[in-house]
């Protein structure tokens, strides 16, 4: 069987890592992947959102199965592209990838099918929106704005006073966050713990994989912006079997019921950024694929083959399945460049990997790297995921953060507080 992979970040190097491990996996290709992926599959020169490239290889390269990892090509509409070719795919279509290519229709969508979230309203004036944030102000002492569309994990912003909520809504519509901004979604600040749910769904059937815990803000302590994640850990076990049973019946069933009643094709991943209130789970966002990096933790600890799952996500087979997992924790520790949310330096040689993944419970998953004169560098803001399992999540984050010890480069920086919550 011949597998294409599509995305070149820690997620893609994950699962192209998880897949190698089938015995019925011939190739894999990796579109266009990335230093790490280039170790466990064929790195291909084509870009993520050059669709017809991609079919064109598909069906020249006998590709049984492709699946995909970023949300652009699926909010491009890849998968139907590759439906009306007949392809087998992973991931949901254009109409479905609004859950995460837009805030205000994947709220609408919440609000019409009872699912719990926060209140917010919605704006594509400037100045309507600088008159809602500065009355909720009043009555709020935090406050999160929105940019409506794709921004790389960057477009949610938390303000913690006026002059910060005021300063954020001109952040969106002054291009920041380039036509992603030019529609915002102002909502409450819910208190709580927040928790990642992923689950598979054939449209049919919907089954939540491990839960785990990211970590957004660049900074120790939940400070400084959202990034794209600085670290991951599973399971969370701030969700208990009450709570994994709330989510079920309150977030995921009715998800599933939503997408049947909206007629809606989704044959992939769904995955609920949820924030655990007094008053139960609220969803903060839908992503309509694999979390990074929180799918590397959960490919560490997946003892069931991912492929066969993905195959019966797609036949429409999930019903009834099991998923086999390996006791224990895993845990995630991204190594970012100097600079990253904002501007960083490229190109810089990366000493220590090898040394990094001698114990047998690390893998270094790359998430910005590439080959220089033969050399692995840095090419993006979060560069590597270094992960770890372990007999508990404390053993797990020290198997981890001595993996991170060996690894070095100019300016690379970490978290030191992942997973500290559930310590």
């Amino acid at each position: 069987m011949n597998i294409l992979v599509v995305g070149n970040g820690g997620r893609e190097h994950a699962l192209c890592w998880k897949i190698a491990q089938n015995p019925t996996v011939k190739n894999i290709y990796c579109a266009p992947g990335n230093a790490g992926t280039a170790n466990v599959a064929t790195n291909i020169s084509i870009g993520v959102l050059e669709i017809e490239k991609l079919l064109e290889f598909a069906e020249k390269n006998s590709i049984a199965l492709t699946v995909i990892g970023p949300e652009a090509p699926l909010c491009a509409g890849i998968v139907d592209a590759f439906r009306d070719k007949g392809l087998p795919v992973f991931g949901p279509d254009k109409s479905s990838a609004r859950l995460e290519g837009s805030k205000c229709y994947s709220k609408d969508f919440m609000t019409r099918h009872g699912i719990p979230t926060a209140e917010s309203a919605e704006f594509y004036c400037r100045n309507n929106a600088l008159a809602y944030v500065k009355k909720q102000m009043k009555k709020a002492s935090r406050i999160v704005i929105k940019a409506d569309g794709l921004a790389a994990g960057k477009g949610v912003l938390i303000a913690e006073n006026s002059n910060e909520a005021i300063a954020a809504v001109n952040t969106c519509f002054d291009g920041t966050f380039g036509k992603a901004g030019e529609k915002i979604l102002i909502e409450e600040f819910l208190e709580g713990e927040e928790t990642s749910i992923l689950a598979l769904t054939d449209g049919n059937s919907i089954i939540p994989l491990v839960p785990s815990q990211d970590h957004k803000r660049v900074g120790e302590g939940d400070i400084g912006p959202n990034t794209g994640g600085m670290g991951a850990y599973c399971p969370a076990p701030l969700v208990n079997k009450s709570l994994m049973k709330e989510i079920d019946k309150k977030v995921l069933q009715r998800f599933l019921v939503g997408i049947q009643k909206d007629k809606l094709y989704y044959r992939g991943i769904i995955y609920a950024g949820i924030m655990v209130t007094k008053n139960g789970p609220k969803v903060l966002e839908f992503n309509v694929r694999f979390g990074d990096p929180e799918v590397q933790a959960v490919m560490s600890l997946l003892k069931s083959e991912l492929v066969d799952l993905i195959k019966k996500t797609i036949n429409r087979e999930l019903k009834d399945t099991k998923i086999e997992w390996y006791p224990g924790a895993a845990v995630c520790i991204v190594m970012a460049s100097k600079g990253y949310p904002g501007a960083y330096e490229k190109e810089l040689p990366i000493s220590g990997i090898n040394d990094a993944q001698e114990n047998n419970k690390t893998v270094v998953f790359h998430a910005g790297t590439t080959i220089k004169n033969n050399k692995t560098v840095t090419f993006g803001g979060r560069v590597l995921g270094v992960t770890s399992r372990g007999n508990s999540i404390e053993d797990a984050v020290n198997n981890a953060y001595a993996g991170v010890s060996k690894i070095t480069w100019k300016g690379a920086f970490y978290r030191k507080d992942i997973a500290s919550k559930a310590l």
